[in-house]
């Protein structure tokens, strides 16, 4: 490891934790060998261990038993025991003025797009449409889909989680935030995107070539060379 890196080789073992671990729970949810069982259980307990010390590196502290706990309880028998990322929907919502719509999280202060878990049940667009008029009061309609987005490698989740990203046109409504789920909503440009916004970085240029009414290719993360290991040296490697 290059001692320039240490934040994203922890955040590299975080991702391979988890993939042990994904491995582990999808063959518990399968097997009804006892000796398989125990062997996947063992899994567990690497992981955990590998996530701890992830963890330290990264100052957040957590016990190893409360990640195997946690992984033990979310075991499934057969297809629902297989595990794979949550996905979550996000949607750039513009206005006519040419205008982002944002939302600040109560938990952490920072604004960022309207985010929300897709709900079973419903199409991605159909979720987007409904997070959107639940957290802001906004009626918008999709226009297209901009991004997929793997949440663990872009660094803004510690679990495997995918996010469609979509472009919206606000079609009626008025702000109103949710009372639980927000702590301000707003209408902003490009040049006056609160401070913190996140990832307004890779996002921003995006979002409002969209909103302006450009087409956008849906962007994606490339595969990582070699796609376990990730493009973190190793010295001696």
């Amino acid at each position: 490891m290059t001692s320039a890196e240490p934040a994203d080789f922890a955040r590299d073992l975080v991702r391979w934790s988890e993939t042990l671990a994904g491995i582990a729970r999808t063959g518990l949810g399968f097997t009804q060998n006892l000796y398989e069982r125990e062997r996947f259980e063992e899994v567990l307990h690497v992981a955990a261990d590998i996530k701890a010390a992830a963890d330290e590196a990264l100052e957040v502290q957590r016990a190893t038993d409360h990640f195997v706990d946690e992984w033990m309880q979310s075991v499934g028998e057969g297809v629902p025991g297989y595990v794979t990322p949550k996905v979550a929907v996000g949607c750039i919502v513009g206005n006519d003025a040419g205008e982002v719509l944002l939302v600040k999280r109560p938990d952490s202060g920072v604004w960022l797009y309207p985010t929300g878990w897709a709900d079973a049940g419903y199409s991605p667009s159909e979720v987007v449409v409904k997070e959107v008029l639940e957290e802001t009061g906004i009626e918008c309609e999709p226009v297209q889909l901009i991004a997929v987005l793997d949440g663990q490698r872009m660094g803004f989740t510690r679990f495997a989680m995918y996010m469609l990203l979509f472009h919206c046109r606000a079609t009626g409504g008025a702000l109103d935030g949710h009372p639980l789920e927000t702590d301000g909503i707003g209408w902003f440009s490009r040049e006056s995107l609160p401070v913190p916004t996140a990832g307004a970085d890779w996002w921003a240029s995006m979002a409002f070539h969209a909103i302006d009414g450009g087409a956008v290719l849906p962007f994606f993360e490339a595969p990582r060379a070699p796609v376990w290991r990730g493009d973190h040296p190793v010295d001696g490697a």
